[in-house]
């Protein structure tokens, strides 16, 4: 017997909640895009495969340790909740450098480019963020402000959250539609040869989601908090001063100054990141421009 409800489907007596479902989903097409251009980027075959193996179980672990490590409060009295991995919590960023660890383990372990593999995994990881934060709208989660006015009270700009009768910001599908711009422009990029050098085209992924992130943060209610500060706006800034940096370093003369008003124009878009709309030209600007000199 099948029975369908808003959060998952009942199979035989088996509950599948939609959540896992998505995530499923994206993890699956994330490994089947990395396996059809590990040919491309002269990596062994199956080299996707053997990677998410280490990989996507690392990323579960490492998203979990970040989510608890900044909600200790929560788990403080109980530690051993923290295994209790059902319950949710689970961060993106965590979840971004356990598996970075884990590939970087990898490379070592079979004495392949370790910058090349981040390449490979780059797009895929966009792809797997892009499908997943649906699962977030079946939860009903990750959600921004409740939007006010009347013309903001529809979807794709908020969403109705059955909890509070309110219609919030779909910060959610933000982030699920920037990621799979991040995606298409990872892959055009990497066709038409822009990405010259091992690491250019994970350094993109990590300045593009560093960006959207970064924006998209501030309208959330759910962040979590280092004091005052919400901790993935911090990384985030962390991260766009690292690929400016590293950018710079590895640029060619001659395409250091666009470079360099690329990253500006993406630091103006920070400075208004208490002002999502109006920072979002600065970002697209900041985009288009990295993947111009890249």
């Amino acid at each position: 017997m099948i029975q369908l409800t808003s959060t998952g489907v009942i199979l035989f007596g088996l509950y599948v909640h939609w959540y896992g479902v998505i995530i499923a989903t994206g993890m699956g097409l994330a490994v089947g895009l990395a396996a059809r251009r590990e040919a491309r980027l002269g990596l062994p075959r199956e080299t996707a495969i053997n990677l998410a193996l280490i990989g996507i179980p690392a990323a579960i672990v490492g998203a979990r340790l970040y989510y608890v490590a900044f909600s200790w409060q929560a788990y403080a009295r109980e530690p051993v909740r923290a295994l209790f991995i059902w319950e949710g919590g689970m961060a993106i960023y965590g979840g971004v450098i356990g598996g970075v660890l884990a590939g970087y383990v990898y490379a070592r372990a079979k004495r392949q480019p370790f910058l090349r593999l981040a390449d490979l995994a780059a797009p895929s990881i966009a792809l797997g963020q892009a499908i997943g934060r649906w699962g977030n709208f079946v939860n009903q989660e990750a959600y921004g402000a409740v939007a006010e006015r009347a013309w903001q009270q529809r979807f794709p700009i908020s969403v109705f959250i059955r909890a509070d009768g309110l219609w919030h910001y779909a910060t959610f599908f933000y982030e699920s539609a920037w990621c799979f711009a991040i995606v298409a422009a990872l892959l055009i990029a990497e066709r038409r040869g822009r990405f010259t050098r091992d690491g250019a085209c994970f350094g993109a992924y990590v300045f593009l989601y560093a960006l959207e992130r970064a924006l998209v943060e501030g309208l959330r209610t759910d962040s979590l908090y280092l004091g005052p500060l919400r901790v993935s706006q911090l990384l985030s800034l962390a991260a766009l001063i690292a690929c400016a940096a590293l950018a710079l370093v590895r640029a060619e003369k001659k395409a250091r100054p666009a470079i360099t008003l690329a990253c500006c124009a993406a630091f103006a878009g920070l400075l208004l990141a208490g002002m999502p709309l109006p920072a979002l030209p600065f970002g697209i600007v900041a985009a288009g421009m990295h993947f111009a000199h890249t």
